[in-house]
């Protein structure tokens, strides 16, 4: 008999989740995202669940993302009823996370990318450790920061959510802390202790007593050149701050940039400009409207997937191939509703 994808159990005062797709790095499929909807219907009115506790299963993922190569074979096929229904509904969970009237402690001990992510980032704490690895590396498969990271990211300090989103950056757990994308550090070896003290009392201030003093960030040097170069308003602003910066740092940047789509890369830095100024239903929205433009309409997002995650060749043929090229009235048409 095959396991559940997503175990849900009541544990002390604890509702837990544990995402089970280990060879899969616990990526989301769409029976994944009705559970979780199932889950937080079931609980959010529950007063014997006083906290939920969110982990991967494995030792080696939180969550790597969704389950993007499904969504290709979707949108190969011209099938557009199985991408609306995905996005639409892993959409609903992380407002439904939002909204969730009680603590959702996620205990981020490895791979945390893209929808998994999307399933920490609304609510808290989010806890991370010394084997965490948080990235938002949608441009590279030529998609876009979704699961209402466009609402998330223009709001960490300075341009730092801006340089996650276009480079796809990975993060330690310490990084990830002094970012802003988690709340409180807690080494591996004090996890499971955590977790304990989470189900026996149902109160997430514990996380307080087992946190510690997050590490330097990585990008700590770096910090003043993020919020130069990554807070213009255009892609090609970016670049030539970068240029101007003339380090090796801003030249590593640039040599990411080049390799990631150029329609992605301006579609993504519109995206986030636009959802500084809504709220997190706003930024959804304007997520959904470009799953659909995006997936079905433009070829980008099929090359990407191929090349990063079926064919592993690491070589997409982007259309147009440059940033240079990108007619910025075709980004917006991207955007528009029907």
């Amino acid at each position: 008999m095959t396991e559940a994808s997503l175990i849900l159990n009541r544990e002390g005062q604890a509702g837990t989740i544990l995402m089970n797709r280990p060879k899969a790095l616990n990526a989301l499929d769409i029976g994944m995202i009705r559970d979780f909807a199932a889950a937080i219907a079931q609980w959010k009115d529950d007063a014997s669940v006083k906290l939920v506790i969110l982990e991967g299963a494995g030792g080696r993922a939180f969550c790597a993302g969704g389950d993007v190569r499904a969504v290709r074979e979707a949108a190969i096929a011209g099938d557009r009823a199985p991408v609306t229904a995905f996005f639409t509904e892993e959409y609903a969970v992380n407002e439904g996370i939002a909204l969730f009237p009680k603590p959702w402690v996620s205990l981020i001990d490895g791979v945390c990318m893209g929808g998994g992510i999307g399933l920490a980032i609304h609510n808290g704490p989010r806890v991370v450790s010394e084997h965490a690895l948080l990235a938002m590396p949608e441009t590279a498969i030529a998609l876009f920061p979704d699961v209402g990271t466009s609402y998330i990211l223009p709001r960490l300090p300075g341009a730092i959510g801006t340089w996650l989103a276009l480079t796809g950056a990975r993060l330690n757990g310490a990084d990830s802390v002094h970012a802003g994308l988690a709340t409180h550090f807690v080494p591996r070896e004090k996890m499971a202790a955590l977790r304990a003290a989470l189900v026996e009392t149902g109160d997430a201030k514990v996380v307080e007593r087992f946190a510690e003093p997050a590490p330097e960030a990585s990008f700590a040097p770096h910090r003043e050149a993020i919020d130069r170069c990554f807070s213009k308003d255009t892609m090609l602003g970016i670049v030539a701050a970068l240029e101007a910066e003339g380090t090796e740092w801003a030249a590593a940047q640039l040599k990411t940039l080049r390799r990631m789509s150029p329609t992605s890369l301006s579609v993504s830095l519109e995206l986030l400009r636009r959802g500084a100024k809504l709220n997190l239903r706003g930024c959804l929205d304007e997520e959904l409207v470009l799953t659909s433009s995006v997936v079905h309409e433009h070829p980008d997002f099929r090359e990407g997937v191929r090349s990063v995650l079926v064919d592993k060749d690491g070589s997409p043929s982007w259309t147009p191939k440059t940033l240079e090229e990108v007619m910025p009235e075709k980004i917006l048409a991207l955007f528009r509703k029907d």
